[in-house]
């Protein structure tokens, strides 16, 4: 926690105090030291940590994971001055905000961008109430500079409504000489083919241990983790290409242990351990049934279990899916764990 606290000096000036503030907070301390009046008692105001995926973001197209073909692409329209209405889908985590942001860093200046740049996500409403007033008011008016265009970026789109995209889909053709739209979804689908059509697409897949580990190793280094490589190996395991997975899971994993290996990275999510799966599958493959059916279990976890297999074979052979027996099969032993003692209890 970081505390920023104005006082008045003997000029009747408000002054600010700060320990330690680093670079991300420094547009906090312009709009704040421009205050002309404030109550008679000091003003403390406390800026909050950021959340690593946010601060440890990169806004260079540039950027290792990047996909490079979307980077080259979008690079292209922009010194051309050709860029055209984008649509980029794909799994979370995959780059798809920070490409769009970066890109519109490369075009405005740090003057322009909050005039030119119109920011909707998922915490704004989807309804047509906003595409028929907010974005339709950003749209429509002219900007004060002689070059460019406005950038409106539409994240997670596929939750606006139907009437909704049909709204903006006139939007997009009446005010194309004024504005382009970057319609960031994770579902394809879910957009209309009306919207579609008149967008350039882009998706973007699950990022490899090769474009994760790079950023992964340089966000250790800038704060001051201690990870042990298991521990790196766990978090791409757990990750399955979303790099905000691995920036949040590294975060919460750092806060809960001192150090960030592989148990800890597992226990912090609560994913089964490697030991303890290779446990069960050595005992089914390698001891004898006896061995194997004897494990020490109370009766109430055993009548539990036989209960809700037979339930599944009974549901396998009506023709229901493997993938969602299996998945009743672990919520039954999730359902029975109350009634199997701590090792700390025996």
């Amino acid at each position: 926690m970081r505390f920023l606290e104005m006082t008045l000096d003997m000029k009747g000036s408000w002054l600010p105090h700060v320990l330690e503030l680093s670079g991300i907070y420094d547009s906090a301390l312009e709009s704040i030291s421009g205050l002309s009046s404030s109550p008679s008692h000091p003003l403390i105001i406390q800026i909050h940590e950021e959340c690593a995926s946010l601060r440890d973001r990169g806004y260079e197209l540039g950027y290792q994971w990047i996909p490079s073909d979307v980077g080259i692409m979008v690079n292209r329209f922009i010194k051309e001055d050709q860029l055209p209405h984008l649509l980029f889908y794909g799994p979370p985590g995959t780059g798809k905000t920070s490409t769009i942001l970066a890109c519109a860093k490369q075009l405005y200046s740090p003057e322009q961008f909050s005039q030119m740049v119109l920011e909707l996500n998922a915490s704004d409403d989807r309804g047509i109430g906003i595409v028929r007033g907010q974005i339709l008011s950003f749209a429509s008016t002219r900007t004060i500079f002689k070059s460019g265009f406005k950038l409106i970026i539409l994240d997670e789109a596929d939750a606006m409504t139907n009437d909704a995209q049909n709204a903006l889909r006139r939007i997009i053709e009446k005010f194309t000489e004024n504005v382009r739209f970057c319609v960031i979804c994770n579902y394809l689908s879910k957009i209309i083919p009306a919207v579609q059509s008149r967008c350039t697409r882009f998706r973007f897949g699950p990022l490899n241990a090769d474009q994760i580990l790079p950023r992964l190793e340089y966000v250790i280094e800038q704060e001051n983790v201690s990870a042990t490589e298991d521990g790196k190996k766990a978090l791409l395991t757990l990750a399955q290409g979303d790099m905000r997975k691995v920036l949040n899971v590294l975060q919460s994993t750092s806060m809960a242990y001192k150090e960030v290996n592989e148990d800890n990275v597992y226990t912090c999510v609560g994913h089964p351990l490697k030991n303890d799966i290779a446990n069960i599958v050595k005992w089914l493959l390698s001891d004898t049934f006896s061995a194997t059916y004897n494990i020490e279990m109370p009766v109430e976890a055993k009548t539990g279990l036989l209960a809700a297999m037979s339930d599944i074979e009974f549901r396998l052979c009506k023709g229901t899916t493997e993938k969602a027996q299996l998945a009743a099969l672990i919520a039954a032993f999730n359902k029975v764990r109350e009634c199997v003692p701590d090792e700390e209890d025996v």
